[in-house]
């Protein structure tokens, strides 16, 4: 876990993650440890990484939602406050190891009061292993880009977002 501890290291610096914000993660503990995502998920693993977030949480008072596989949608689990703050509707899954993954599932065991929503509009997000969370980030998404690219085998992919531009040739924005 030294590659996540070094990218969330470089991420406090640059203030990306901020008290209050939503932040998504998405994670195939597959990758993470070298095999195709969906094939291996290690709870072991996940149960590390979570310690890793919940300690950024600790610091920098970012809420973290934690997206699951395809099998149940991409759906994020959450802490109830969390999804009470942002006006969000609960959906009735729990997630596991097969249908959700490893990250969802020890995410819905940490947390004090668990739930599962459908969508949300995260203000950031970091993908480990490809696991496509754009459609979880406010529009506009923008790249972040750090000197940790890989998180074990699994390719990182960090994310934030910035207002829309609109108005055309005549506008002017700060």
């Amino acid at each position: 876990m030294d590659d996540l501890k070094r990218l969330v290291a470089e991420l406090e610096e640059i203030q990306f993650f901020k008290a209050g914000a939503l932040c998504v993660i998405g994670c195939s503990t597959s990758e993470v440890i070298g095999e195709k995502i969906g094939t291996h998920s290690s709870d072991e693993v996940a149960a590390q990484l979570m310690q890793v977030f919940r300690d950024v949480h600790v610091r920098t008072g970012v809420d973290f939602c934690f997206q699951g596989c395809e099998h149940i949608n991409r759906a994020l689990t959450m802490e109830r406050s969390v999804m009470e703050r942002y006006g969000l509707e609960e959906v009735s899954v729990v997630p596991v190891s097969g249908a959700g993954g490893s990250m969802s599932q020890a995410a819905y065991k940490h947390f004090k009061a668990p739930v599962v929503v459908e969508h949300v509009q995260a203000d950031c997000g970091i993908d480990i292993g490809q696991t496509l969370i754009g459609m979880h980030i406010k529009h506009v998404q923008i790249p972040v880009r750090t000197s940790v690219k890989q998180i074990g085998g699994a390719v990182v992919t960090i994310a934030t977002h910035r207002p829309k531009l609109i108005g055309g040739a005549r506008a002017q924005y700060k």
